[in-house]
């Protein structure tokens, strides 16, 4: 008669012990992505009701096709940045290897598969580079990539050529930022990603269990599942409406390409950082380098590597860019796109200084930026206060991070 009780009561002391032990870490500093969901919510509430277009299916599809290309640099940058470094060259270094792509296609017939490799295993190559003068000659990586960023500007003019700009015809390069699966289609993803979230999560609950390990509460994990799962299936709904101003000439409806693409870097790298011993090795090198050394990790081939798929994800951003402006030009990855990406990264909940971050992170932070420059656009405000608002924003994040770091050490 007494078990029935005792379990319940057990069951809800450890929610209440949840939901302190999240509330002791935001005031002990460890705040993950709360200001980033927070400033999403509040961001879409304000814009949403100053612009009657701000909340319409078409205004949000332009919103993840926007953002796209910045997200995948960020993502890149996280793990140069989880070790306490920055690639001040990744823009740049997605506009090299986008001329690479499209040069393969447009000039020498390459298929695009063919040119996609071609182009990470330049970028790849680019980041190799990057990472020995970093990690074996120990030149600061402020400064490598410093040189890299005027260097990469450099090529990117020579490859671009006297015309400018470089245009691409492929039709599966440019479906990826400027087409959309079928309605059916997108409704059968949104139900298999959610499955397999489900499952991955039950998965990893059970093995923490298994081993002996504290594991999340299920009716807490239960409760931020169904939350997210439900948010996505009114995302899916709002962009299988028609979205075309003349459904007659042509009809605009479903999630676009480039959607699953970003999901399926998210999950690798999610479970790259998670799962592996080289996540662990990136964490334990940004959190103290000494430290990991004395534990045996390779720390120079760590941040080799860091900047290698930094490099690489950087070449898949060209791919992007290359299909969103059905073109490369001088100036690809170049203006504000670093300074996007860096502030994605930091926005999301990355710390500039090391050992702290998540591959989602990059998604977050690059939507609030992308909502901040799409926002203030259907306002009507000039590019000079988009900037003014975007850099207050990343200040702001980083002095969350820094003060947070300090309230960690006390």
């Amino acid at each position: 008669m007494s078990t029935p009780t005792a379990a319940t009561e057990v069951t809800e002391t450890s929610l209440k012990s949840a939901a302190h032990d999240y509330w002791s870490k935001v005031k002990a500093g460890d705040i993950g992505a709360l200001p980033a969901v927070l400033g999403l919510l509040v961001l879409c509430i304000v814009f949403g009701s100053m612009s009657s277009v701000f909340l319409t299916p078409g205004n949000f599809a332009n919103l993840l096709t926007q953002a796209a290309s910045v997200i995948v640099i960020a993502m890149g940058l996280i793990f140069v940045l989880l070790l306490g470094e920055i690639d001040l060259s990744a823009g740049y270094a997605s506009g090299v290897c986008g001329a690479v792509l499209v040069i393969l296609i447009t000039d020498h017939g390459q298929p695009w598969y063919i040119a996609l490799a071609a182009s990470i295993a330049v970028g790849m190559a680019m980041g190799f580079g990057l990472g020995t003068l970093v990690a074996r000659l120990g030149i600061p990586s402020f400064v490598v990539t410093l040189a890299a960023f005027l260097g990469f500007q450099g090529i990117l003019l020579i490859l671009a050529g006297e015309g400018g700009t470089i245009r691409v015809e492929d039709e599966t390069v440019l479906a990826i930022q400027n087409s959309n699966l079928s309605p059916a289609l997108s409704w059968a993803f949104y139900i298999a990603a959610s499955v397999f979230y489900v499952l991955l999560g039950l998965s990893r609950i059970n093995a923490r269990r298994k081993a002996g390990l504290k594991a999340e509460l299920f009716k807490l994990w239960l409760i931020k599942t169904i939350s997210l799962v439900g948010v996505s299936g009114l995302a899916v709904w709002a962009l299988n409406l028609e979205r075309s101003n003349n459904r007659e000439l042509v009809s605009l409806k479903g999630i676009p390409y480039v959607v699953p693409v970003i999901l399926f870097l998210l999950v690798i790298g999610t479970f790259v950082l998670g799962r592996t011993a080289f996540g662990r090795h990136i964490y334990a090198v940004g959190g103290n380098a000494e430290a990991a050394r004395r534990a045996g990790i390779n720390v120079k081939n760590i941040r080799i590597a860091a900047f290698v798929i930094c490099s690489a994800l950087s070449a898949i951003a060209g791919l992007l860019f290359a299909s969103r402006q059905n073109s490369i030009s001088p100036t690809t990855g170049g203006s504000s796109t670093l300074l996007y990406a860096v502030g994605a990264a930091v926005i999301g909940g990355t710390s500039l200084f090391g050992g702290k971050g998540k591959m989602r992170d990059a998604i977050l932070g690059g939507l609030v930026v992308a909502v901040i420059d799409n926002g203030m656009g259907l306002l009507g405000y000039a590019a000079g206060i988009k900037f003014i608002v975007t850099g207050a924003v990343l200040l702001v994040s980083a002095g969350v991070d820094a003060v947070s770091r300090r309230g960690s050490a006390v």
